[in-house]
C-alpha cells in the first residue's frame, strides 16, 4: 500500500463490511501508482469491479494513473432532483394514475427505448459532444436546467469519433430511459426538514412532492467501459504497473492510453446527463398530462444533477498546496462546499446539493457538500444507501413474497418491466441510507437537509 485506507463508517455498518470483499479493495486500490492522500470508502460500500463502489481515489497527473474500475461500466451513473409545488394532499391519493403515466412516457429495462426518439450515429455524436445541452437546444428541458447539472451537464474533452460503432449503436435508442438493475423514477414526498434555510434555498418545504431520477449511460457507456478494459489491460503490462487485482487495470495519465480513455469516458458522461435531461422533460410532460397545468405552474424546477461513477480533473489543496488531481468517484457523489467557484451562483452560499437515495421502501436524503468534505475525501459523500445482498440473494430472500402487494401496503405504488426487476430491489437487499447518512452527517462531509420518503416507484 503506497496510502492508508480510510473507510468512513460506524460499528453498524463495520460489522456487515467485515465479510465483504469491499475491504480488500480499497487495500489494492491504496497500491495504485500515484495515488494522493488515502484510498477512501464511503459508508455505503460494498464489492463492485475493481474498486469499491462507494470507494474515492484522487491521482497526481503525472506519477498517477486512470482506471476503468475506479469508474466503473455505467458511466455517469447519476441522480436528479425535481421539485414541485404540488403537495402529498394533492398527488396521494391519484399517485397510481400518476405512476401509470409515467411508466407509459419514460421507458424502463434492459434494453428499452422510444420508439419516437432514436437517433442516427451523427444525432448521437452531438449527444455525446454537448452532454444535457443538446436536449435542452432540441427542446427537452429549460435553459435554467443547465446551471443545475454538475459540470453545467458537459464534461469536457469528449471525442465522439473515439467511441465505437458497437457503442453508439447501444445508445441510439436508449436516451431519455430509465434502463434496469437499480435506476428508477421515484416520486416523493418531503417527510422532514433538518435544516430550513438550506431547505428553503433548495427549494424544499415539508409535504412537498419531488421527483428523484437514476439511471446513466445505459448500454453505450457499458460498451465504452467494455472496450477500454482490454486496452488498459495491455496499457499495464506496456508501463511495468503491477497489479493487485487484474481488474484495476490502469495506464498512466500521460499516456496515450488514459487520454483516449477519458475522452471516451467524457462522451458517455455527456451521453448520462442527456438521458436524465430527457427522461426529466418527460417527467415534467407526465404531470403536465396529469394534472393538465404547465410544469412551469407546477414549479417542477431543477433542484440539482450529479455524477456518481465518474473520473475527473479537479483541483484540491493537498499538504497546503493547490494540485490538479484526477479524482476518481465510483459510487460516490461530489459534494462541493459553500464558496466553491464551479457551484452555480444559487448554491454558491449554501454549498452543492447533495443526493443520497436509498432503497424504494423507505426513505431518500437531500444534504448539502461541507469544506470538511473538501478537505477530507477530494470534496466526495456517499451517493446511496449500499447493498448489502447480491440480486440472487435478494430473489431467493423474497421467493414466495408478493413484494407489490406488502410496498402498496406501505402506501407505495411501484411499476416495474420485470418482475425480477422488484424482488431484486427488496428494501432489505439494501443497507439503511440514514445509517449511512449519518455517519456522512458526523463526519461533516455532508449537512442534512431534508428526508424525502416515496410514494410511487417506477424501477427496470
Amino acid at each position: 500500500m503506497r496510502v492508508d485506507g480510510i473507510i468512513f463508517a460506524n460499528e453498524k455498518l463495520m460489522e456487515s463490511l467485515r465479510e465483504d470483499q469491499a475491504l480488500q479493495q480499497v487495500v489494492n486500490v491504496a497500491t495504485l501508482p500515484g495515488i494522493v492522500g488515502a484510498s477512501y470508502a464511503m459508508p455505503d460500500i460494498h464489492w463492485g469491479y475493481g474498486f469499491p463502489i462507494g470507494g474515492v481515489a484522487a491521482f497526481d497527473p503525472e506519477e498517477g494513473v486512470v482506471s476503468p474500475g475506479g469508474v466503473g461500466y455505467d458511466i455517469n451513473c447519476g441522480v436528479r432532483l425535481l421539485r414541485t409545488d404540488l403537495t402529498k394532499k394533492e398527488v396521494g391519493p391519484r399517485i397510481k394514475d400518476l405512476i401509470e403515466i409515467l411508466y407509459r412516457n419514460i421507458p424502463s429495462g434492459v434494453g428499452a427505448g422510444r420508439k419516437d426518439l432514436k437517433l442516427s450515429p451523427s444525432e448521437v455524436k452531438q449527444v455525446l459532444k454537448k452532454g444535457a445541452r443538446w436536449g435542452v437546444e432540441k427542446g427537452f428541458g429549460w435553459a435554467e436546467d443547465l446551471e443545475r447539472i454538475e459540470s453545467s451537464g458537459t464534461i469536457p474533452g469528449a471525442d465522439p469519433e473515439a467511441v465505437s460503432e458497437r457503442a453508439i449503436e447501444r445508445g441510439k435508442n436508449q436516451v431519455g430511459t430509465v434502463g434496469s438493475g437499480n435506476h428508477f423514477v421515484e416520486v416523493e414526498f418531503v417527510e422532514e426538514i433538518y435544516d430550513k434555510k438550506l431547505a428553503g434555498s433548495y427549494g424544499l418545504f415539508p409535504d412537498q412532492v419531488c421527483i428523484h431520477l437514476h439511471s446513466g449511460s445505459r448500454g453505450l457507456g457499458y460498451q465504452v467501459c467494455d472496450d477500454s478494459l482490454e486496452v488498459m489491460l495491455k496499457a499495464a503490462q506496456r508501463y511495468g504497473i503491477e497489479l493487485a487485482d487484474r481488474q484495476l487495470c490502469c495506464a498512466p495519465l500521460k499516456s496515450p492510453e488514459a487520454r483516449q480513455y477519458l475522452a471516451t469516458m467524457s462522451a458517455a458522461a455527456n451521453f448520462a446527463f442527456c438521458n436524465r435531461q430527457l427522461m426529466a422533460h418527460f417527467v415534467r410532460q407526465s404531470f403536465e398530462e396529469f394534472f393538465n397545468r404547465s410544469a412551469v405552474d407546477l414549479g417542477m424546477h431543477l433542484v440539482y444533477d450529479i455524477a456518481h461513477n465518474i473520473a475527473k480533473f479537479e483541483e484540491h489543496e493537498v499538504d497546503g498546496k493547490r494540485r490538479r488531481l484526477c479524482v476518481h468517484r465510483k459510487g460516490a457523489t461530489r459534494a462541493f462546499p459553500p464558496g466553491h467557484p464551479d457551484l452555480p451562483l444559487i448554491y454558491r452560499d449554501t454549498g452543492q446539493p447533495v443526493l443520497i437515495p436509498g432503497d424504494m421502501g423507505r426513505y431518500s436524503f437531500v444534504c448539502a457538500g461541507t469544506e470538511q468534505a473538501f478537505r477530507k475525501t477530494f470534496g466526495s459523500c456517499c451517493h446511496g444507501a449500499g447493498r448489502r445482498m447480491s440480486r440472487m440473494k435478494a430473489k431467493k430472500a423474497s421467493r414466495g413474497r408478493r413484494i407489490y402487494e406488502e410496498l402498496e401496503a406501505q402506501g407505495i405504488i411501484v411499476r416495474s418491466a420485470t418482475l425480477d426487476g422488484v424482488l431484486e430491489e427488496i428494501p432489505e437487499a439494501y443497507k439503511d441510507v440514514a445509517d449511512v447518512v449519518d455517519v456522512v452527517h458526523g463526519a461533516g462531509l455532508a449537512k442534512k437537509v431534508a428526508k424525502l420518503r416515496p410514494i410511487g416507484v417506477i424501477k427496470g
